[in-house]
């Protein structure tokens, strides 16, 4: 992560015919980020002008050692600054000089140097206000960060950003904001990191400086890193990385890099995670930076553990915890002191990893992250020695530790990815428990780290509430919800499935979870087309069947209604489009993927299907539909034809015909229809859409694959005319075309009013609580396009879930005009005859199925039904 250094105040006129406008010009090159340009015009103008007086030497020399310290070259700084014969006669020069020089002192970690320098900038501050004397305040916070003092530097780092705004210096006010959001990363406040690092990053491209806004980035990068979004944190990373390159700032290249590492090595690609850090450890070694030197050496120890290469970790982990002493930083020498205790584990030495990790886990310096995974790693110890009990002990405080920090994240869209980061805590207390045969344990514990998010935004958990999953009784839920429930679980070493009926519990061993995902992402590609995946008997729709299904045949019988609650890459597998035969189930787990199978066809065709992102939220859907005495009226709420707010998103030329056709199965008195200029967000949210049973959008939708709560409905621009909604015109002939749009292009801010005006957000839906018994969203991706491990769904629908729906039918991919005006007709149809939505969506699919034109999956099979509360 990067770090913010100091500006130089200077607020003069300037002209292009003397040195105060070579200055000025260098000076703003340094503020538009362009580093390695602004140094060579500093230099150029010291050799140019500084023979006219000493303040114009000093000005130059200033610029230029601040060029050099923002690219991460302290030694550099420090010579240059005493280079000069004379000391600065003005004092704002002198403050200016004496701030930089203290804060290279303290990135070379010489803190008895920097405190002196610091403090005779702070004396020459005394008498005065001048509006240089934020730089000193500000430095002060970077020697306490460097000096691990994260609590003194943000109050510190507050401070600079009250002088900033006093005195109107809003480039003092970016690297203010960005240093907040630095010392909460340290702090773990991650989403609070996001706030005020989102603040630095929109006050840096107002001011259009670059570099603050490419570290913000980096920081971001980090930040959403920890918050447990991989795929967001590659993205900002490299983003960054080839910003700081371009700038030539060395300091955010590495921190970049370093980045990037920690990225791969999650996704255990240790390979090219190594290659990271170790070109991030020699950029370190080339400036000289301790900081960066000690995170290097950190991550390299971690990663070398991964790889079995215990000489290696020792001796990075042992330099490093040496430059942790040196600085009498206690926190930083807790990371690679458990490094050693891994070292020790997987070394056989149980009883040096048992003293290092309970030394890690009680120090009053660990912070959260330090206290699971020390007591993660007591729980595997304890574990291969055979000590049940008190593995089983330490699982238990991991999760509580977890659990407790997860708890302290003040947004719930924070909240969902940070769960990725107790995935393997999870996955491995999972295996344990069903290795010691308590199967129903481990169903509960699973599906508690499943439904947490999505149950606390429903109200059906409290906030912070224990760690402790609730009595679950599954097959009580299953006799509720009238089905046969299949829950998944995809492990790094075993996946499981529980096959849950009214009558018993089943719980089946899977392979890996990155064998299965590997398998559903070549079948899911595989039903965009051109081969006809039945025709073809594609291999992996066969494969995924026996795996997923097979070992369960026997607990369903035909026209069975079945609940899914997938995991992982299976939230984007539609299990409908499985291929099953006539085997028996013995035959189905037995048989290899070439063998001949009998009347080869679509899972759809035994069974009803509908996805579920847990078991208790599942079931606090049955109970709140049976306890629920009010008839309610069949009342639609219609949105869409919008006008087209850009070229991106052009006009649907078939949305009015398909508004039409929803709008005639319900009675004109309870209908409201949001069409064309009052199709906007603000008027859906503005409309009580609580106070409808059914809820239909006709638009272009899109999915943010990096951040799905970014997701959106596309509608109208506000601001058009605001005349009362009508009923829909007949006009338009021909059916909706689905549009997909999918952006994963990162903004940190969701952009001005006037540009964003026309989306409606998966984050402000989840605010408008809901009753509807069904929403429909006829747009592509409308399911989302990310799943965090152990959360299930996200995206549009998870958010209308969460708002309050019932059931959500969403796509999880772009289908035609024509399949869609189709099935959407039908579906309406058997709901107008009293089917449930979920019979009701598969007679839809089924008639599209044994027509002549539809019959491949890419037709029907986008639309799935989420059911939820």
């Amino acid at each position: 992560m990067g770090l913010a250094l100091l500006l130089l105040a200077c607020g003069l006129s300037c002209r292009n015919d003397n040195p105060q406008a070579t200055f000025e010009h260098a000076r703003r090159t340094f503020r538009h980020g362009d580093l390695i340009q602004s140094q060579q015009e500093a230099e150029e103008g010291y050799r140019q002008f500084s023979r006219r007086s000493p303040e114009w030497a000093w000005k130059f020399r200033i610029l230029e050692a601040e060029c050099i310290l923002w690219r991460g070259m302290s030694q550099e700084t420090i010579a240059l600054l005493n280079s000069q014969q004379t000391q600065p006669g003005e004092r704002n020069l002198a403050i200016e000089a004496l701030a930089l020089e203290g804060v290279a002192y303290a990135d070379l970690h010489r803190f008895p140097d920097a405190e002196r320098t610091l403090g005779r900038a702070e004396q020459l501050c005394a008498a005065t206000d001048l509006a240089v004397c934020g730089n000193v305040i500000q430095a002060n916070g970077v020697l306490a960060v460097e000096r691990g003092q994260s609590p003194r530097a943000q109050k510190l780092f507050r401070q600079s950003l009250s002088f900033a705004r006093a005195h109107a210096d809003q480039f003092l006010e970016a690297t203010a904001l960005l240093n907040l959001g630095l010392t909460s990363l340290g702090e773990e406040h991650f989403d609070e990191a996001v706030d005020w690092t989102d603040e630095a990053y929109r006050t840096s491209r107002a001011l259009d400086a670059g570099d603050i806004a490419q570290t913000a980035l980096g920081n971001l990068g980090w930040a959403y890193y920890n918050l447990g979004d991989a795929d967001k944190s590659l993205e900002l990373s490299l983003e960054a990385e080839k910003l700081a390159i371009r700038v030539g700032d060395v300091i955010d290249q590495l921190s970049y890099l370093n980045n990037a590492g920690y990225v791969y090595a999650q996704k255990r690609d240790l390979a090219r995670a190594k290659r990271s850090y170790e070109g991030a450890l020699e950029l370190a070694h080339q400036i000289d930076s301790k900081r960066h030197i000690y995170n290097g050496l950190r991550a390299l120890a971690l990663v070398s553990v991964e790889n079995g290469e215990l000489g290696e970790a020792r001796k990075d982990s042992d330099e490093a915890i040496a430059i942790a002493q040196a600085d009498h930083n206690r926190l930083d020498e807790l990371y690679p002191l458990l490094v050693k205790g891994l070292i020790a584990a997987r070394s056989h030495d149980r009883a040096e990893a048992e003293t290092i990790f309970r030394e890690v886990e009680h120090d009053p310096h660990a912070n959260a992250s330090l206290k699971w995974r020390a007591e993660h790693g007591l729980a595997l110890l304890y574990e291969d020695e055979k000590r049940l009990n008190s593995a089983n002990h330490e699982y238990g405080a991991a999760i509580a530790t977890f659990e407790a920090a997860r708890s302290s994240l003040q947004r719930n869209d924070s909240k969902l990815p940070f769960s990725t980061n107790a995935y393997r805590i999870y996955d491995d207390y999972i295996r344990f428990l069903v290795m010691q045969g308590k199967t129903t344990v481990a169903l509960r514990w699973a599906d508690y780290s499943r439904a947490r998010t999505l149950a606390e935004g429903l109200g059906l958990l409290a906030q912070g509430a224990s760690s402790a999953p609730p009595p679950l009784n599954a097959q009580q839920i299953a006799g509720r919800a009238e089905g046969t429930l299949l829950f998944y679980w995809l492990g790094e070493k075993q996946s499981y499935l529980w096959a849950i009926t009214s009558q018993k519990t089943s719980l089946f061993t899977l392979p890996a979870g990155s064998e299965i995902d590997a398998a559903a992402q070549r079948y899911r590609k595989a039903l965009g087309g051109p081969v006809d995946v039945l025709a073809s008997a594609d291999a992996d729709g066969r494969w995924l069947y026996r795996t997923l299904i097979g070992p369960a045949q026997t607990l369903m019988k035909k026209d069975a209604k079945v609940f899914v609650i997938p995991d992982g890459s299976l939230n984007n597998l539609n299990f409908e489009t499985l291929l099953a035969s006539e085997s028996n189930a013995s035959e189905v787990r037995l048989s290899e993927p070439n063998t001949l199978e009998r009347n080869l066809h679509y899972w759809i065709e035994e069974v009803t299907i509908a996805n579920a992102s847990s078991l208790r939220v599942l079931d606090a859907a049955r109970a709140g539909r049976r306890t629920s005495k009010e008839k309610r009226d069949r009342g639609l709420l219609l949105v869409g034809n919008s006008v087209a707010p850009n070229d991106k998103y052009p006009e649907l030329p078939k949305a009015a015909a398909q508004m039409e056709s929803v709008a005639r199965h319900f009675p004109a008195a309870g209908q409201r229809i949001l069409a064309r200029e009052q199709a906007t967000p603000t008027a859906y949210l503005a409309s009580s859409p609580e106070q409808f049973s059914y809820v239909h959008f006709v638009a272009h939708g899109t999915a943010s694959r990096l951040s799905p709560l970014d997701s959106a409905i596309v509608l109208s621009k506000i601001g058009r005319s605001n005349t009362a909604p009508s009923r829909v015109a007949a006009s338009g002939t021909g059916p909706l075309k689905v549009e997909s749009k999918s952006e994963s292009k990162f903004e940190p801010t969701a952009g001005d009013a006037e540009n964003d005006s026309f989306k409606l957000y998966a984050r402000d839906i989840i605010r408008h609580p809901l009753q509807a018994d069904l929403v429909t969203i006829s747009a592509c991706y409308g399911a989302g396009e990310r799943a965090y491990s152990g959360e299930g769904l996200v995206g549009l629908s998870w958010a209308f879930l969460r708002a309050g729906a019932h059931n959500v039918v969403a796509a999880l991919w772009e289908a035609t005009d024509a399949s869609t005006e189709r099935l959407m007709d039908k579906f309406y149809d058997e709901l107008d005859k009293g089917a449930t939505p979920d019979a009701a969506l598969r007679a839809a699919k089924l008639s599209l199925l044994r027509s002549s034109g539809f019959r491949n999956p890419f037709y029907w099979a986008p639309f799935q039904l989420y059911t939820g509360s």
